[in-house]
């Protein structure tokens, strides 16, 4: 499937300008990885590295954990149970058999999460892992929901994940595209 990749920022503003006049169902774009920061007045660069530390299973210092608050996502937007296995994982599937389709994250730790719960709630579900026909690391990422101005931290956290991934390659990979679906896009939580 050839289509024409969006780079993350030109992302970010095409979600918040069709999320400001309705929610929008099955919202999808295809991604170019090779640069995930999206900065924003909310999530400065800072921010965006204190959260994908956290939620990667990093230590984080004292100034770091000042950033994490229910404002820029709470327990929702908390991902961290087990994710430096998850990653683990995908390395060595994608070391050992480059061309597997088994390459996947799982964000959801609950089986049977309830819906008025919201630390059971994640907005990101799974994120799958490839090596393409260029050898880069792509993949598609699938949200129950986005909220468009969390968008920022969500994409950092999913880049971050990727350039981890590809670091412990032993190839190497450069990144490369995401195919990101959202079943529902809003621009914020209320």
């Amino acid at each position: 499937m050839t289509t024409e990749h969006q780079s993350c920022r030109s992302a970010f503003m095409h979600m918040s300008e069709v999320s400001k006049r309705q929610q929008v169902r099955n919202f999808v774009q295809s991604l170019d990885m090779s640069d995930y920061l999206v900065e924003t007045d909310l999530f400065p660069r800072e921010v965006l590295e204190a959260y994908s530390a956290l939620n990667m299973e990093m230590k984080i210092t004292d100034e770091q954990a000042q950033y994490v608050d229910e404002q820029r996502g709470g327990s929702q937007g908390n991902y961290r149970e087990g994710m430096k296995q998850k990653i683990a994982n995908v390395v060595d599937c994608l070391a050992h058999y480059p061309q597997s389709k088994r390459a996947v994250i799982t964000v959801c730790n609950e089986p049977m999460p309830e819906h008025s719960d919201d630390a059971n709630a994640k907005c990101l579900r799974e994120l799958h892992l490839y090596l393409d026909e260029e050898d880069k690391l792509s993949g598609t990422v699938f949200f129950r929901a986005q909220a468009a101005f969390l968008f920022p931290k969500n994409i950092h956290l999913i880049g971050s994940i990727m350039s981890e991934i590809a670091r412990q390659l032993p190839q190497k990979p450069a990144l490369g595209s995401l195919f990101y679906l959202a079943t529902v896009l809003v621009a914020d939580r209320s």
